[in-house]
C-alpha cells in the first residue's frame, strides 16, 4: 500500500506512509477530546438537575466538596496556561500592538453578548438597572478567552506548528487569557462595591505581576502533572484561608476573596517551561480537564420544577430572578449568542495588513475555539448568585462552541494552505 501510494523506494515509502497515519490518528484522537469536553460539561448539566432530589439534606455537602475539587482543577489549569505564557521581555514593545489587538479580540464578543443579555433577555424596565449591567458585563466574560490548550494541540496535529499563523495564533490567545484574568478583577470589584477589600484585592494583583513579570521563567522546577496538581491544591488552600480567615475577623460580607485564576497564571509563569510530552502526562491532564468540565457542568443550579421557581424567587441577583424560557426559545438564544461570539473574534482580520486575507481570516477563525477558562469564568460568575436563562444560554453555547471546535481548525488548515499557495 505504501508503495503505490508513494513512489519512492520501500523504506521511505513507509516512512511516508506511517507519517500519514500517525497524523490521522493525532487528528482523530484530538477532535475526540474536544468532543468529550462537550459531552462531559453535557453529562455534568444532567447530574445538575438530578442530583438535588437524589441527595436530599446530604447535597449541600456534597457541593461544597465538588465546589472544592473544581477549583483545585481550575488551578491545575491555569498553571499549565501560565507555563505557555513565553515572551522575551528583551522586545517587549515588539509585543505592545498583539496585546492591543487581542485585548479587542477579547473585549468584541464579551460587550456584543453584554449588549445581548441587557436588551434580548431582560425586560425593558430593567435596561437601565446598573446590578442588571454588572451581572451581565462579568456572566458574559465567558465569550472573551480563546481555548489555548485545544488550539495549540490540533493546529499542532495539522502540521501548522512552523506557520506565521500559528505563532500568531499562540501569541494572541495567550494574551486574551492574560486579559480575561486581569478583567476579572475589576469586574469583581465591581460586584462586591467599594469597599476596603477593593484596595487588599488591587495590591494583591499588582504584587502577582510584578513578580510574575520580574521572575518569569526562572524557576527551575519539575513539571510533571503531580507537581503542577499539588501547586494547584497549595494556592487553593491560600486563597481559601485568606477568605476564611477574614470571614473570621470581619464577617462573610466583609472577607476578602482572591479568585484562584490569578495566582495560578503567576505560578506558571514563574516556571522555567519544560515539555512533558508522554503518554502518562497527557491522559493525567486530559483526565483533570475532563473532571473539570464534568464539575461546571454539575454547579449549574435547578433549571426547571418547583425548586427552580422557588428559587428564582427567592434569588438576590437579576439574572437568577428571570423565569426561564422554554428549551426552543433557549437554543434560539444560544445560536444567536455563538453567532455573536464568533463574529466579535473576527478583530484580527482588520490588522496584520501585510499579510494576505487568506491569512488574517485563518488567524481569526483561530481564534473561535472557547474552552477551560471559559468554563472558569461561568463558574466564578455562579459564586455571585447569578443564574437564569443567560446562564443556561451561556454554558449550552461553550457545549456548541466545543462540538464546532473541529470544524474551524479544518477551516484554518484550509486557509493557510490556500495563503501557502502561489496567486494565481
Amino acid at each position: 500500500i505504501a508503495a503505490r501510494l508513494f513512489p519512492f523506494p520501500a523504506q521511505i515509502s513507509y516512512l511516508c506512509a506511517a507519517a500519514y497515519a500517525q497524523n490521522h490518528v493525532n487528528d482523530r484522537h484530538s477532535m475526540r477530546k474536544v468532543l468529550s469536553f462537550s459531552l462531559f460539561l453535557m453529562l455534568g448539566l444532567v447530574a445538575s438537575q438530578l442530583l438535588p432530589g437524589a441527595l436530599g439534606a446530604s447535597y449541600a455537602g456534597f457541593k461544597a466538596a465538588t465546589d472544592t475539587l473544581l477549583y483545585v482543577c481550575l488551578g491545575f489549569i491555569m498553571i499549565n496556561v501560565g507555563r505557555e505564557f513565553e515572551i522575551d521581555k528583551s522586545r517587549w514593545r515588539s509585543y505592545t500592538a498583539d496585546y492591543f489587538i487581542a485585548m479587542a479580540t477579547a473585549a468584541l464578543p464579551w460587550l456584543l453578548i453584554a449588549l445581548y443579555y441587557v436588551f434580548v433577555l431582560l425586560p425593558s424596565d430593567l435596561w437601565g438597572s446598573p446590578a442588571a449591567w454588572k451581572e451581565n458585563l462579568l456572566l458574559s466574560r465567558f465569550a472573551a478567552p480563546t481555548s489555548a490548550g485545544i488550539l495549540f494541540t490540533m493546529l499542532a496535529a495539522l502540521h501548522l506548528k512552523q506557520s506565521w499563523i500559528y505563532r500568531k495564533i499562540q501569541v494572541l490567545a495567550i494574551f486574551d487569557d492574560l486579559d480575561t484574568i486581569l478583567l476579572m478583577i475589576p469586574l469583581q470589584i465591581l460586584m462586591i462595591g467599594l469597599k476596603w477589600q477593593m484596595f487588599a484585592i488591587v495590591g494583591t494583583v499588582s504584587v502577582l505581576l510584578a513578580v510574575g513579570w520580574r521572575w518569569q521563567a526562572a524557576w527551575n522546577v519539575k513539571q510533571d502533572w503531580k507537581r503542577i496538581l499539588g501547586l494547584s491544591v497549595a494556592v487553593c488552600a491560600l486563597t481559601q484561608l485568606l477568605y476564611l480567615a477574614t470571614a473570621h475577623w470581619y464577617g462573610p460580607e466583609n472577607s476578602i476573596h482572591i479568585e484562584v485564576l490569578l495566582p495560578a497564571f503567576v505560578i506558571g509563569m514563574l516556571m522555567k517551561h519544560r515539555d512533558h510530552d508522554t503518554p502518562a502526562e497527557r491522559r493525567a491532564s486530559t483526565g483533570i480537564s475532563f473532571l473539570f468540565m464534568l464539575l461546571v457542568g454539575m454547579s449549574m443550579p435547578l433549571v426547571t420544577g418547583s425548586a427552580a421557581s422557588d428559587a428564582a424567587a427567592a434569588a438576590g441577583s437579576v439574572t437568577a430572578a428571570q423565569p426561564m424560557m422554554p428549551w426552543g426559545v433557549l437554543l434560539l438564544h444560544v445560536a444567536a449568542v455563538s453567532a455573536l461570539s464568533n463574529l466579535g473574534k473576527l478583530v484580527p482580520v482588520f490588522f496584520y495588513r501585510d499579510r494576505k486575507l487568506s491569512e488574517r481570516l485563518a488567524l481569526s477563525v483561530g481564534m473561535f475555539p472557547r474552552g477551560e477558562v471559559g468554563a472558569g469564568v461561568i463558574f466564578i460568575a455562579l459564586g455571585y448568585s447569578l443564574g437564569g436563562p443567560a446562564l443556561i444560554v451561556s454554558v449550552l453555547t461553550l457545549v456548541l462552541n466545543l462540538i464546532l471546535t473541529g470544524g474551524f481548525v479544518v477551516w484554518v488548515k484550509r486557509l493557510a494552505l490556500r495563503s501557502a499557495a502561489p496567486e494565481e
